[in-house]
């Protein structure tokens, strides 16, 4: 076999898988042939690219429960062990296993459960103090920068929108006039 074909061979995600599963069932299942085993690798992942799921979601509940195992097993040898660092040890790998568990049942509820995708213009998440910027700056090289989300509402500058007249005043709102003599001091304090 030339180095190319070797490469090619090599580059092959089926048989790469092949080659490792072989490796682990090999002590479970004896001796097995690696070409049958990489036509069952192609025929579980032409299932999943025709849209079914369904040796998927047991490979996955079949590791949470063997995860789950472990996680027993190990947490009961945790509380038989005469050491410390023997306990610790135990209870760090049940923990693992426990997670592991956790992340494959999640897993498999991501996939029955698929959460709907939202395509939003905008999404304001802060944990604290937020800065939005709705749109790029405009170039220097614009002279128009077009419909700016922040621009002030009036028409030309200093000329307001309000385009009502102003109101006679009534008897709560007399017209503004001089301070006559009699509300006046008679003597300047200066």
């Amino acid at each position: 076999m030339d180095e190319k074909h070797r490469a090619r061979v090599a580059a092959r995600s089926r048989l790469r898988a092949a080659a490792t599963g072989y490796a682990y069932a090999e002590p479970l299942f004896g001796n097995l042939d690696i070409a049958t085993y990489a036509g069952e690798l192609d025929q579980q992942a032409a299932k999943i690219a025709a849209g079914d799921m369904t040796g998927v979601e047991s490979m996955l509940i079949h590791q949470a429960n063997t995860l789950d195992m472990m996680f027993n097993r190990l947490a009961y040898k945790a509380t038989h062990s005469e050491y410390l660092n023997e306990m610790e040890a135990h209870l760090r790998h049940a923990l693992r296993a426990q997670a592991q568990c956790r992340a494959t049942l999640e897993t498999l509820a991501e996939i029955k459960n698929p959460r709907p995708v939202a395509f939003v213009k905008q999404a304001n998440i802060a944990a604290g103090p937020q800065q939005v910027n709705n749109s790029v700056p405009p170039s220097r090289a614009r002279e128009n920068a077009g419909n700016q989300p922040n621009e002030l509402l009036e028409v030309k500058d200093g000329e307001r929108l309000d385009s009502g007249t102003t109101r006679a005043a009534g008897r709560g709102d007399p017209p503004l006039e001089t301070v006559a003599e009699v509300y006046r001091p008679r003597h300047a304090k200066g």
